[in-house]
């Protein structure tokens, strides 16, 4: 896919973190971009920063990402791209005891369905309205490409960490998603792809100690530091560009497997 004014993108999360930079790299190729997001100023911030247009979407109501869909088409067209990096986190056991009362108590079931609602959930509701509007639009190319979407996993999906039982499933979902949605949209010229993070240098991340930042960059592989944004919009970026690049899940993280803690 070619990436200049007259292709339209949708992304997730993209307020801040590597939603804002994906949003940045979109829009440096003249990518008319749309942010979804519930951060209201920083959403606002960005747009005007690429020339961009915020949509206030919680992507776990579906009338509130119906109408981001319909203000994001009004003011650019029919998006062809859509990256879903909307997702948040928690770390909790799934069994924990009280140091001063040893009480026993489990994983608030709340809590869960909150972080599956998100992250696997709301990328499957964007992607199903996503797709269904790309679908209507006439093939790019020879091939019938009509759009490409990529989503947002983590390296939690295959390492993840004590109190990330939540997490980790929501974002096993989504890299399970990736070839079954590749192979439902094939007929429709729109491709799917899935990246899984490591560390990175979001804006949760960044608001952590000095040290517990340093540690965590002394445990990657190489380079021994945090993952920046930039580098998953490039990743981001090449799977839309790269025309056979489908149904796939990549992990980007500097070669780290998770420990147990």
């Amino acid at each position: 896919m070619k990436l200049d004014n007259s292709i339209a993108a949708v992304i997730t999360g993209g307020a801040s973190g590597l939603g804002a930079a994906t949003a940045r790299a979109l829009a440096e190729k003249g990518v008319k971009v749309a942010i979804f997001d519930l951060n209201a100023e920083a959403g606002e911030a960005l747009a005007a920063e690429i020339g961009g247009t915020f949509c206030a979407v919680n992507v776990t109501e579906d009338a509130s990402v119906d109408a981001g869909f319909a203000k994001a088409r009004a003011a650019h067209g029919q998006e062809r791209i859509l990256v879903n990096c909307a997702g948040i986190g928690n770390a909790i056991k799934t069994v924990s005891r009280d140091k001063t009362s040893g009480s026993l108590k489990h994983f608030p079931l709340a809590d869960f369905e909150k972080i599956i609602q998100i992250n696997l959930i709301g990328t499957f509701r964007c992607t199903a309205k996503s797709a269904v509007g790309m679908a209507s639009l006439e093939p790019l190319d020879e091939d019938g490409e009509k759009g490409a979407i990529v989503n947002t996993a983590s390296v939690a999906a295959e390492d993840g960490q004590m109190g990330q039982a939540a997490y980790a499933a929501s974002k096993g979902g989504v890299v399970s998603l990736t070839l079954p949605l590749a192979r439902d949209l094939m007929a429709e010229g729109i491709r799917v792809n899935t990246i899984l993070p490591g560390i990175f240098s979001t804006p949760l991340l960044l608001a952590a100690p000095d040290n517990v930042k340093a540690a965590l960059a002394a445990s990657v592989p190489f380079p021994k530091r945090l993952g920046n944004p930039p580098e998953y919009a490039a990743l981001a970026l090449l799977m839309i560009e790269n025309g056979y690049f489908n149904g796939e899940g990549v992990r980007l993280d500097g070669a780290i497997r998770m420990a147990p803690r």
